[in-house]
């Protein structure tokens, strides 16, 4: 058993703070720094545990803006860069190594990316402690500053409702994932009934931001509905000018921030420490 301390949430967020810029050569499409970073994406995820055994991670490829690259039909934990495929809009693996097989649910990815042109990455997790959000009346809503991007709505998709019937609850085909990206809509977070969620972002860094937060979101959210008192969430305003980085409490421009402490999480993250990462502003584009 591995009994390794998980890494403290301020440290994870080192990779993921907002606007994070990737390092120049992956910002020009730098198709080898851009799979590094997928893969940290993987590890910090699963280490933070938004990620379990079956939930997965893709950018799209600024290169070629029809592809997107995502791990293999693996655990992400164990995800190298060896094992990242590159996709087409349809879903076929673009000359994958033979033996490789590819998530079912790609097709959640795939219908995104097409309904989306700001969306660059998206994470597809089955946290348990949104779960219980998608599956009664209780609204996910923003519980402090930095889950501002919850706002204004998360939207719950019911795959029941969406095929008109039973079904093994996986978004198995391009309809379903349609289905899907049209609840999303502009929206960077969806639930999904008895099954997990969807997030959403422009860059690889920030999605991996923003699922932690969402997670860290509805721990908060539980505590407080568990507490019994009347909940003061944060207002459309609020949210919003929090998102934008505007009215009190602005935070201030960074200079660059270097992703150190993921060498501790295994020996595949160990050469995360070199991951650099720009931050100009701390706003959630």
């Amino acid at each position: 058993m591995n009994t390794r301390a998980r890494l403290p949430l301020s440290a994870a967020v080192s990779f993921a703070l907002f606007t994070a810029t990737l390092p120049p050569a992956a910002a020009q499409g730098n198709e080898k720094a851009l799979i590094e970073d997928l893969v940290a994406a993987n590890h910090i995820l699963v280490d933070q545990a938004v990620l379990d055994a079956y939930g997965h991670v893709s950018v799209r490829n600024p290169a070629n803006p029809q592809h997107f690259f995502m791990g293999r039909n693996l655990a992400p934990a164990l995800v190298t860069a060896a094992d990242v495929v590159a996709y087409d809009m349809d879903g076929n693996a673009i000359n994958a190594k033979p033996g490789f097989t590819h998530f079912l649910e790609r097709f959640i990815h795939t219908e995104i990316y097409k309904a989306r042109a700001d969306v660059n990455a998206v994470v597809h997790s089955h946290s348990m402690v949104v779960i219980p959000f998608a599956n009664t009346p209780i609204q996910l809503r923003p519980m402090f500053h930095v889950s501002s991007f919850l706002s204004p709505n998360v939207p719950v998709f019911d795959i029941r409702k969406a095929v008109g019937g039973p079904t093994n609850m996986l978004v198995g085909n391009a309809a379903i994932g349609k289905a899907l990206a049209e609840t999303i809509g502009q929206n960077s977070v969806a639930l999904m009934r008895g099954h997990g969620e969807v997030v959403v972002a422009p860059t690889i860094a920030l999605v991996v931001f923003r699922a932690l937060y969402t997670d860290a979101n509805a721990r908060m959210q539980a505590q407080a509905i568990a507490s019994g008192g009347p909940i003061v969430f944060l207002d459309a305003e609020e949210a919003a000018a929090a998102t934008k980085g505007r009215g009190p409490g602005a935070r201030p421009r960074l200079g660059t921030v270097e992703a150190q402490g993921f060498g501790a999480m295994t020996a595949r993250t160990r050469s995360v420490t070199a991951i650099r990462f720009s931050i100009e502003t701390l706003v959630d584009g």
